[in-house]
Formats: structure tokens, C-alpha cells, sequence
């Protein structure tokens, strides 16, 4: 589904990523952790097209992003869902407006489907149809962050979902529910899923094989079982004030 081979990147001639390849396959979710700066999000964004790489090739769905007109670029992003840091929703928009911003913008369908198509969302959700004409600031944390993943899923019924830090900042609760959710897609829709995160314990619940990246290198890329056994420096460093906690979750072991 997704193939970025040898990947470089600069910004203002500063190396951000370096020689960097991996796959995701057909329903798979894929983590990627590591600090701050170390490259994570700069991968999502050459992966949109957003940025082009220095070197290498970006191969999704078969078709290579780093080369490829921006007919066929905006074509593949339509099978694409982002949700950003903090969620970036729209806040002079209504929830029900957020949601459907794809369709108002881009599609004639009737302002009546729109409104049907937002209330499912907010029902696979999990919220309230009262939402619907909710501004974003009326809205806990978390409550936003899935209204974020409403708006990434309605459009086109996305194959692919980008996540970018998606539970950063939010409580145990809110939390679960986001994971729960990005676990659902995988699930219930096949969606094949990339998650940008901090958060250790979180990762460990929703991924089948992770990514670690250090100073834009990938360091590691393997599954929960692996990583757990990694031996390099840098992986048994990150990973060492989460391993009680961790180890005591199940894993999964996707190949």
C-alpha cells in the first residue's frame, strides 16, 4: 500500500531524513515513534505530496508521489485522511460543518445529504448527534480530536489515514477512545494506517509493526515483540522508562 524507498530530505540544506525505507501494507497501522525533530512528521507530509524528497521514491497504491502530476496527486489524496496535531479543526465552523467541509467544498451533493452524512459520522463516533451545531471550542479535548478523525473519513471513505500525534495532551479516558477508534477503521474498514506519536503506551495498543527514527534515520522496524528485543542504543534508551508499563499490556505481532 505504502513504499518509500531511500528517502532523503533537507530543509534549507539541514538533513531531515536520511536514507529512509519501509513499507505498510493493505490494513496495516504502523507507528512511528521517536524525539522531537528526529523526521516523524516530515514523513507524512512527502507521503501527501506536500513536500518532495531530495532522493528516492515514495510508492503509494502504485503510484510514485515524488514524480507524479498534481491531477494524479490530488486524485490519491481524495483516498487519503490526515488528521493533524491537536486536530486543526475549522473554528468558525459548526462540528456538522467540519465534518462535511470536504463535500460542501468539492461536491453538489445537497445540504440535507451533507447533514445525514455528518450525523453517521458522529454515530460511528460514538458522540451525540447534538454536536451537530457545536463549535469546535464548545468541545473537550478529545471530543475535537475524534470530530478531526470524522472530517479525515468523510469525504471518500479513505484507504490510508495519516495520523499525526493524534492523543497528545488529552486524559486516560479521551485517550481510549481515540485509540479504540483508529483500531475500529483498521478493523471494520481495512484501513491501512501510519500514527505519529509520543505516546508509547498508546502505540503499543493500536500497532502492528513499528518504526523508530533517530536524527532522521530509521533505527528500527519491526513488531511489538521485536522492538521489545531490540538491542540498539538509541531503542533501548527510548524505551526504558516505559517498559514496566508497556510489558504488562498484550502485544500484537503482526508480521
Amino acid at each position: 500500500m505504502i513504499r518509500l524507498e531511500h528517502v532523503n530530505f533537507a530543509y534549507h540544506e539541514e538533513p531531515v531524513l536520511r536514507d529512509v525505507s519501509f513499507t505498510v501494507a493493505p490494513g496495516e497501522t504502523k507507528v512511528i515513534l521517536g524525539t522531537s525533530g528526529s523526521g516523524k512528521s516530515t514523513i507524512l507530509k512527502i507521503i501527501l505530496g506536500l513536500v518532495t524528497p531530495s532522493s528516492g521514491r515514495v510508492m503509494i497504491n502504485g503510484l510514485d508521489v515524488t514524480t507524479a502530476r498534481e491531477k494524479d496527486l490530488r486524485a490519491l489524496r481524495k483516498k487519503i485522511g490526515m488528521v493533524f496535531q491537536g486536530g486543526a479543526l475549522f473554528d468558525s465552523m459548526t462540528v456538522a460543518e467540519n465534518i462535511g467541509y470536504y463535500l460542501l467544498e468539492y461536491t453538489d451533493q445537497p445540504l440535507s445529504e451533507i447533514e445525514q452524512t455528518a450525523r453517521e459520522i458522529l454515530r460511528y463516533l460514538e458522540l451525540s448527534e447534538d454536536l451537530l451545531d457545536v463549535l469546535p471550542d464548545e468541545l473537550s479535548g478529545g471530543m475535537q480530536r475524534r470530530v478531526a478523525i470524522g472530517r479525515a473519513i468523510a469525504a471518500e471513505n479513505p484507504s490510508i489515514m495519516l495520523y499525526d500525534e493524534p492523543t497528545t495532551g488529552l486524559d486516560p479516558i479521551s485517550t481510549q477512545k481515540i485509540t479504540e477508534l483508529i483500531v475500529k477503521l483498521q478493523q471494520e474498514k481495512g484501513v491501512s494506517s501510519i500514527v505519529v506519536t509520543h505516546q508509547i503506551t498508546d502505540a503499543f495498543d493500536i500497532s502492528d509493526r513499528f518504526l523508530v527514527v533517530h536524527e532522521g534515520r530509521v533505527v528500527f522496524d519491526g513488531n511489538a515483540q521485536e522492538l521489545l528485543d531490540c538491542r540498539d542504543g538509541y531503542v533501548c534508551e527510548f524505551l526504558r522508562p516505559y517498559l514496566d508499563s508497556v510489558k504488562a499490556l498484550p502485544l500484537k505481532t503482526g508480521q
